[in-house]
């Protein structure tokens, strides 16, 4: 997925009238974030959750830039930023994510005799579809729905960190926040000349080319 918008990079329009003073701040404090930063969560949560992001959203190895997932979800939790809504079947957002990654860490220990971090990811994997479907035993998890962690709080909040990283637009060829430009050509099959061209077989050096000068 990575080479369908060759030579692409969305920082380049960082100095380009695509954004503003405003964009290029938020967008400064993301790529400032340490994938080994964590402040909010202890050293066990933090092992479990970065475990989890592996799964949920791999990154390949050989990625110049990773999005650091897990650092991002911590610094949400750290600034407690809320999403202005809440399911009411659900803690709000800390004590869920506390409770929930010492449930998913309960469970493989009482499953596997070991912590969800020193499991392979198939286990691991087999642990996080427990989890979505409710198939879950232990104790910790009363007061807390497995599936609507999974999917209100866990998978929202893991995805939406991912794809709000440059990292990720460059993968999608996303042109990221327009503005002030604004995007203008929004139907099927259009877009603008300074967002990506998508490589075809055959043409991915075409592809490149455009994206090199993409601004």
């Amino acid at each position: 997925m990575a080479d369908r918008y060759p030579g692409y990079d969305v920082l380049n329009k960082r100095e380009s009238v695509s954004w503003n003073d405003q964009t290029r701040a938020v967008i400064d404090r993301r790529m400032a974030i340490d994938s080994d930063q964590h402040r909010f969560l202890n050293e066990a949560e933090w092992l479990t959750m970065r475990a989890v992001c592996e799964r949920i959203v791999p990154q390949p190895g050989d990625r110049p830039h990773r999005a650091p997932v897990a650092a991002m979800v911590d610094d949400k939790l750290t600034t407690d930023s809320r999403d202005g809504y809440r399911d009411t079947r659900l803690p709000p957002l800390r004590e869920a994510w506390r409770q929930g990654l010492a449930a998913i860490d309960a469970e493989a220990r009482a499953r596997h005799g070991r912590h969800f971090h020193d499991l392979t990811p198939p286990l691991q994997e087999d642990i996080l579809k427990a989890v979505q479907t409710g198939s879950v035993s232990e104790k910790i998890w009363r007061g807390l729905s497995a599936k609507l962690f999974f999917e209100k709080r866990l998978l929202h909040d893991i995805v939406s960190a991912y794809y709000a990283h440059p990292a990720s637009w460059n993968e999608i060829g996303f042109g990221g926040p327009a503005s002030p430009r604004g995007y203008v050509r929004m139907n099927f099959d259009r877009r603008d000349p300074w967002e990506a061209s998508e490589a075809s077989p055959g043409r991915e050096e075409i592809a490149r080319t455009e994206n090199a000068s993409v601004r």
